[in-house]
C-alpha cells in the first residue's frame, strides 16, 4: 500500500475517534474539526517524507492535542472559559505518556458522547444526523446529501447551523441519562444506521463496500445496546446490522466486484453473525407487542438470512413486512423496496406499478435507486429497450464506480 493510501485509510479510521475525544476536552464540535483536519494536513506533509509512524492513532492524538493548545493559547476568550480549557489542556499534556494505553479504553465513550450530544434536541432533526455523520462517520457533504436525497448545498448549510447552536448554547458533551437519554434514541438510531449504510454501499469511490464504516456503526450499535438494554428498537437495530454484515464477504469478488444478493454464495455468509442478528431479534420482539421499523427490516433480513438458496426466499413475507414498514416509517426509499419485493412475490407488473407511482417523486430525481429497480423490472417484462435505458440512467445518477460499472453491464447484457 502507498503512503497516500495509508494515510486515507488512518483518515477514514481514526478521523472520528480524534473528533470525538478532541470535541469531549475543546467542547466546540467546529473546533474540534478544523484541529483534526490540522492533524491530518501534518500527516500528508510529514509521513511521506519521515515515514508512517509505528503508531498511527497515537501520533494523530499528540499531534491534534498540541495543534489544540496553539490554536486555543492564540483565541481571544472569555477569561473563566480560557482557565478551564487551559486547566483541561494541561492535564491532558501531563497524561501524553500514556496516549497509546489510553486509545482504546475511552474511545467507545467518547464516540457515544459525541452521538448523543450531536442529537441534542436544541438541534433540528435534519441538523442532528447531517452533523453526526460528518463528525462520526467522516462523510462529505456530497455523501451526506445522498444519503438524505437533498442538495449538498443544504447539507453544508445544516451542518454549520448545528455546530453554531452547538456552540452558541454551550451545550455540554456529556450522554444525557434517564428520560432525556430515551429521547435521543431515535436520532442515535437513525445516524447509526445511516453510518452502517454508507459502509454496505458506499455513495462514491471507487469501493463497493466501506467496511470500515459499517464496522464502527456495529461497534456503536453493540455499545448503545449494552448502555440501554431494554430498549426493542436498539436491539432491533443491531440485529439488522449483523444480517447485514453477515454478507459482507459474498457482497464482492475477488476484484471488488459487486455481486448482487440473489446471485451470492450463501456459503460464504458468517453464520456466526447470522445467529446472533437472529437471537437478538427474537429478543427484541419479545420486549414489545408491536415491532418498529428497525425490527420490521430485521425481520425481512431474518427471511433472507434463513433462505437456504434465492430460490427459497419468503418474498411474500418480505412484502408483507414492507408494507407495515410502509405504514410506520413511509418514506420513498421504503416504496422502492416495496416495489422490488412486490415485484418477486407478486410478480414484476404490480411491482413496476408501486415504481411507476413514484416516477414523479422529487426526492428521488437525483438518485439511481428508482431508474435501477424499474430497469429490473422492464426487462422480466421484456420491454428491452426501456429496461436498458433505465439502467443506463441509473448509471449516471451514481458516484460509485462499481455500481456503474454493473449497472453498465447490465444494461449490456438485456436481451
Amino acid at each position: 500500500m502507498t503512503t497516500a493510501a495509508t494515510i486515507e485509510a488512518v483518515w477514514r479510521i481514526e478521523q472520528p475517534k480524534l473528533a470525538a475525544r478532541l470535541t469531549r476536552m475543546l467542547r466546540d464540535v467546529g473546533l474540534a474539526e478544523e484541529v483534526v483536519q490540522d492533524a491530518f494536513v501534518q500527516a500528508l506533509e510529514r509521513w511521506p517524507r519521515d515515514g508512517i509512524p509505528n503508531n498511527p492513532a497515537a501520533w494523530l492524538t499528540r499531534v491534534g492535542t498540541n495543534r489544540a493548545l496553539d490554536r486555543l493559547r492564540r483565541t481571544v476568550l472569555i477569561d473563566g472559559k480560557h482557565r478551564q480549557l487551559a486547566v483541561d489542556l494541561t492535564e491532558l499534556e501531563r497524561a501524553m505518556p500514556d496516549v497509546e494505553a489510553a486509545l482504546d479504553e475511552d474511545i467507545d465513550d467518547d464516540l457515544l458522547r459525541l452521538i448523543f450530544t450531536s442529537c441534542h434536541p436544541a438541534l433540528p432533526a435534519e441538523q442532528r444526523a447531517a452533523l453526526a455523520l460528518r463528525m462520526l462517520g467522516g462523510l462529505s457533504t456530497a455523501e451526506i446529501a445522498r444519503a438524505f436525497l437533498v442538495p449538498e448545498a443544504t447539507v453544508a448549510q445544516r451542518i454549520v447551523r448545528a455546530k453554531r447552536t452547538l456552540r452558541d448554547a454551550g451545550i455540554t458533551f456529556e450522554p444525557p441519562r434517564g428520560q432525556e437519554r430515551r429521547e435521543r434514541l431515535g436520532a442515535v438510531l437513525e445516524v447509526i444506521y445511516l453510518i452502517f449504510n454508507e459502509g454496505y454501499v458506499a455513495s462514491s469511490g471507487p469501493d463497493w463496500l466501506r467496511a470500515d464504516l459499517s464496522n464502527e456503526a456495529l461497534r456503536l450499535g453493540r455499545l448503545l445496546v449494552a448502555l440501554m438494554p431494554e430498549q426493542p428498537e436498539a436491539i432491533g437495530l443491531l440485529s439488522l446490522m449483523e444480517l447485514g454484515a453477515s454478507r459482507f464477504s459474498a457482497r464482492t469478488d475477488g476484484a471488488g466486484n459487486p455481486i448482487l444478493l440473489l446471485d451470492q454464495d450463501r456459503g460464504r455468509w458468517d453464520w456466526s453473525l447470522i445467529q446472533r442478528g437472529l437471537d437478538g431479534l427474537k429478543h427484541a420482539m419479545a420486549l414489545t407487542p408491536t415491532p418498529g421499523p428497525y425490527q420490521l427490516q430485521a425481520m425481512i433480513a431474518a427471511c433472507h438470512a434463513r433462505a437456504v438458496s434465492a430460490a427459497d426466499t419468503d418474498w411474500i413475507a418480505i412484502a408483507a413486512y414492507y408494507q407495515a414498514l410502509a405504514l410506520a416509517a413511509p418514506s420513498p426509499i421504503v416504496e422502492v423496496n416495496r416495489a422490488v419485493a412486490a415485484g418477486m412475490a407478486f410478480g414484476p407488473a404490480q411491482g413496476l406499478a408501486i415504481a411507476d407511482a413514484l416516477r414523479d417523486e422529487p426526492r428521488l430525481k437525483d438518485t439511481h435507486l428508482l431508474p435501477t429497480v424499474r430497469g429490473d423490472l422492464l426487462a422480466k417484462l421484456g420491454r428491452i429497450e426501456e429496461a436498458r435505458a433505465e439502467f443506463r440512467r441509473a448509471a449516471a445518477l451514481t458516484g460509485n464506480e462499481r455500481e456503474r460499472e454493473l449497472l453498465l453491464a447490465r444494461a449490456g447484457a438485456i436481451g
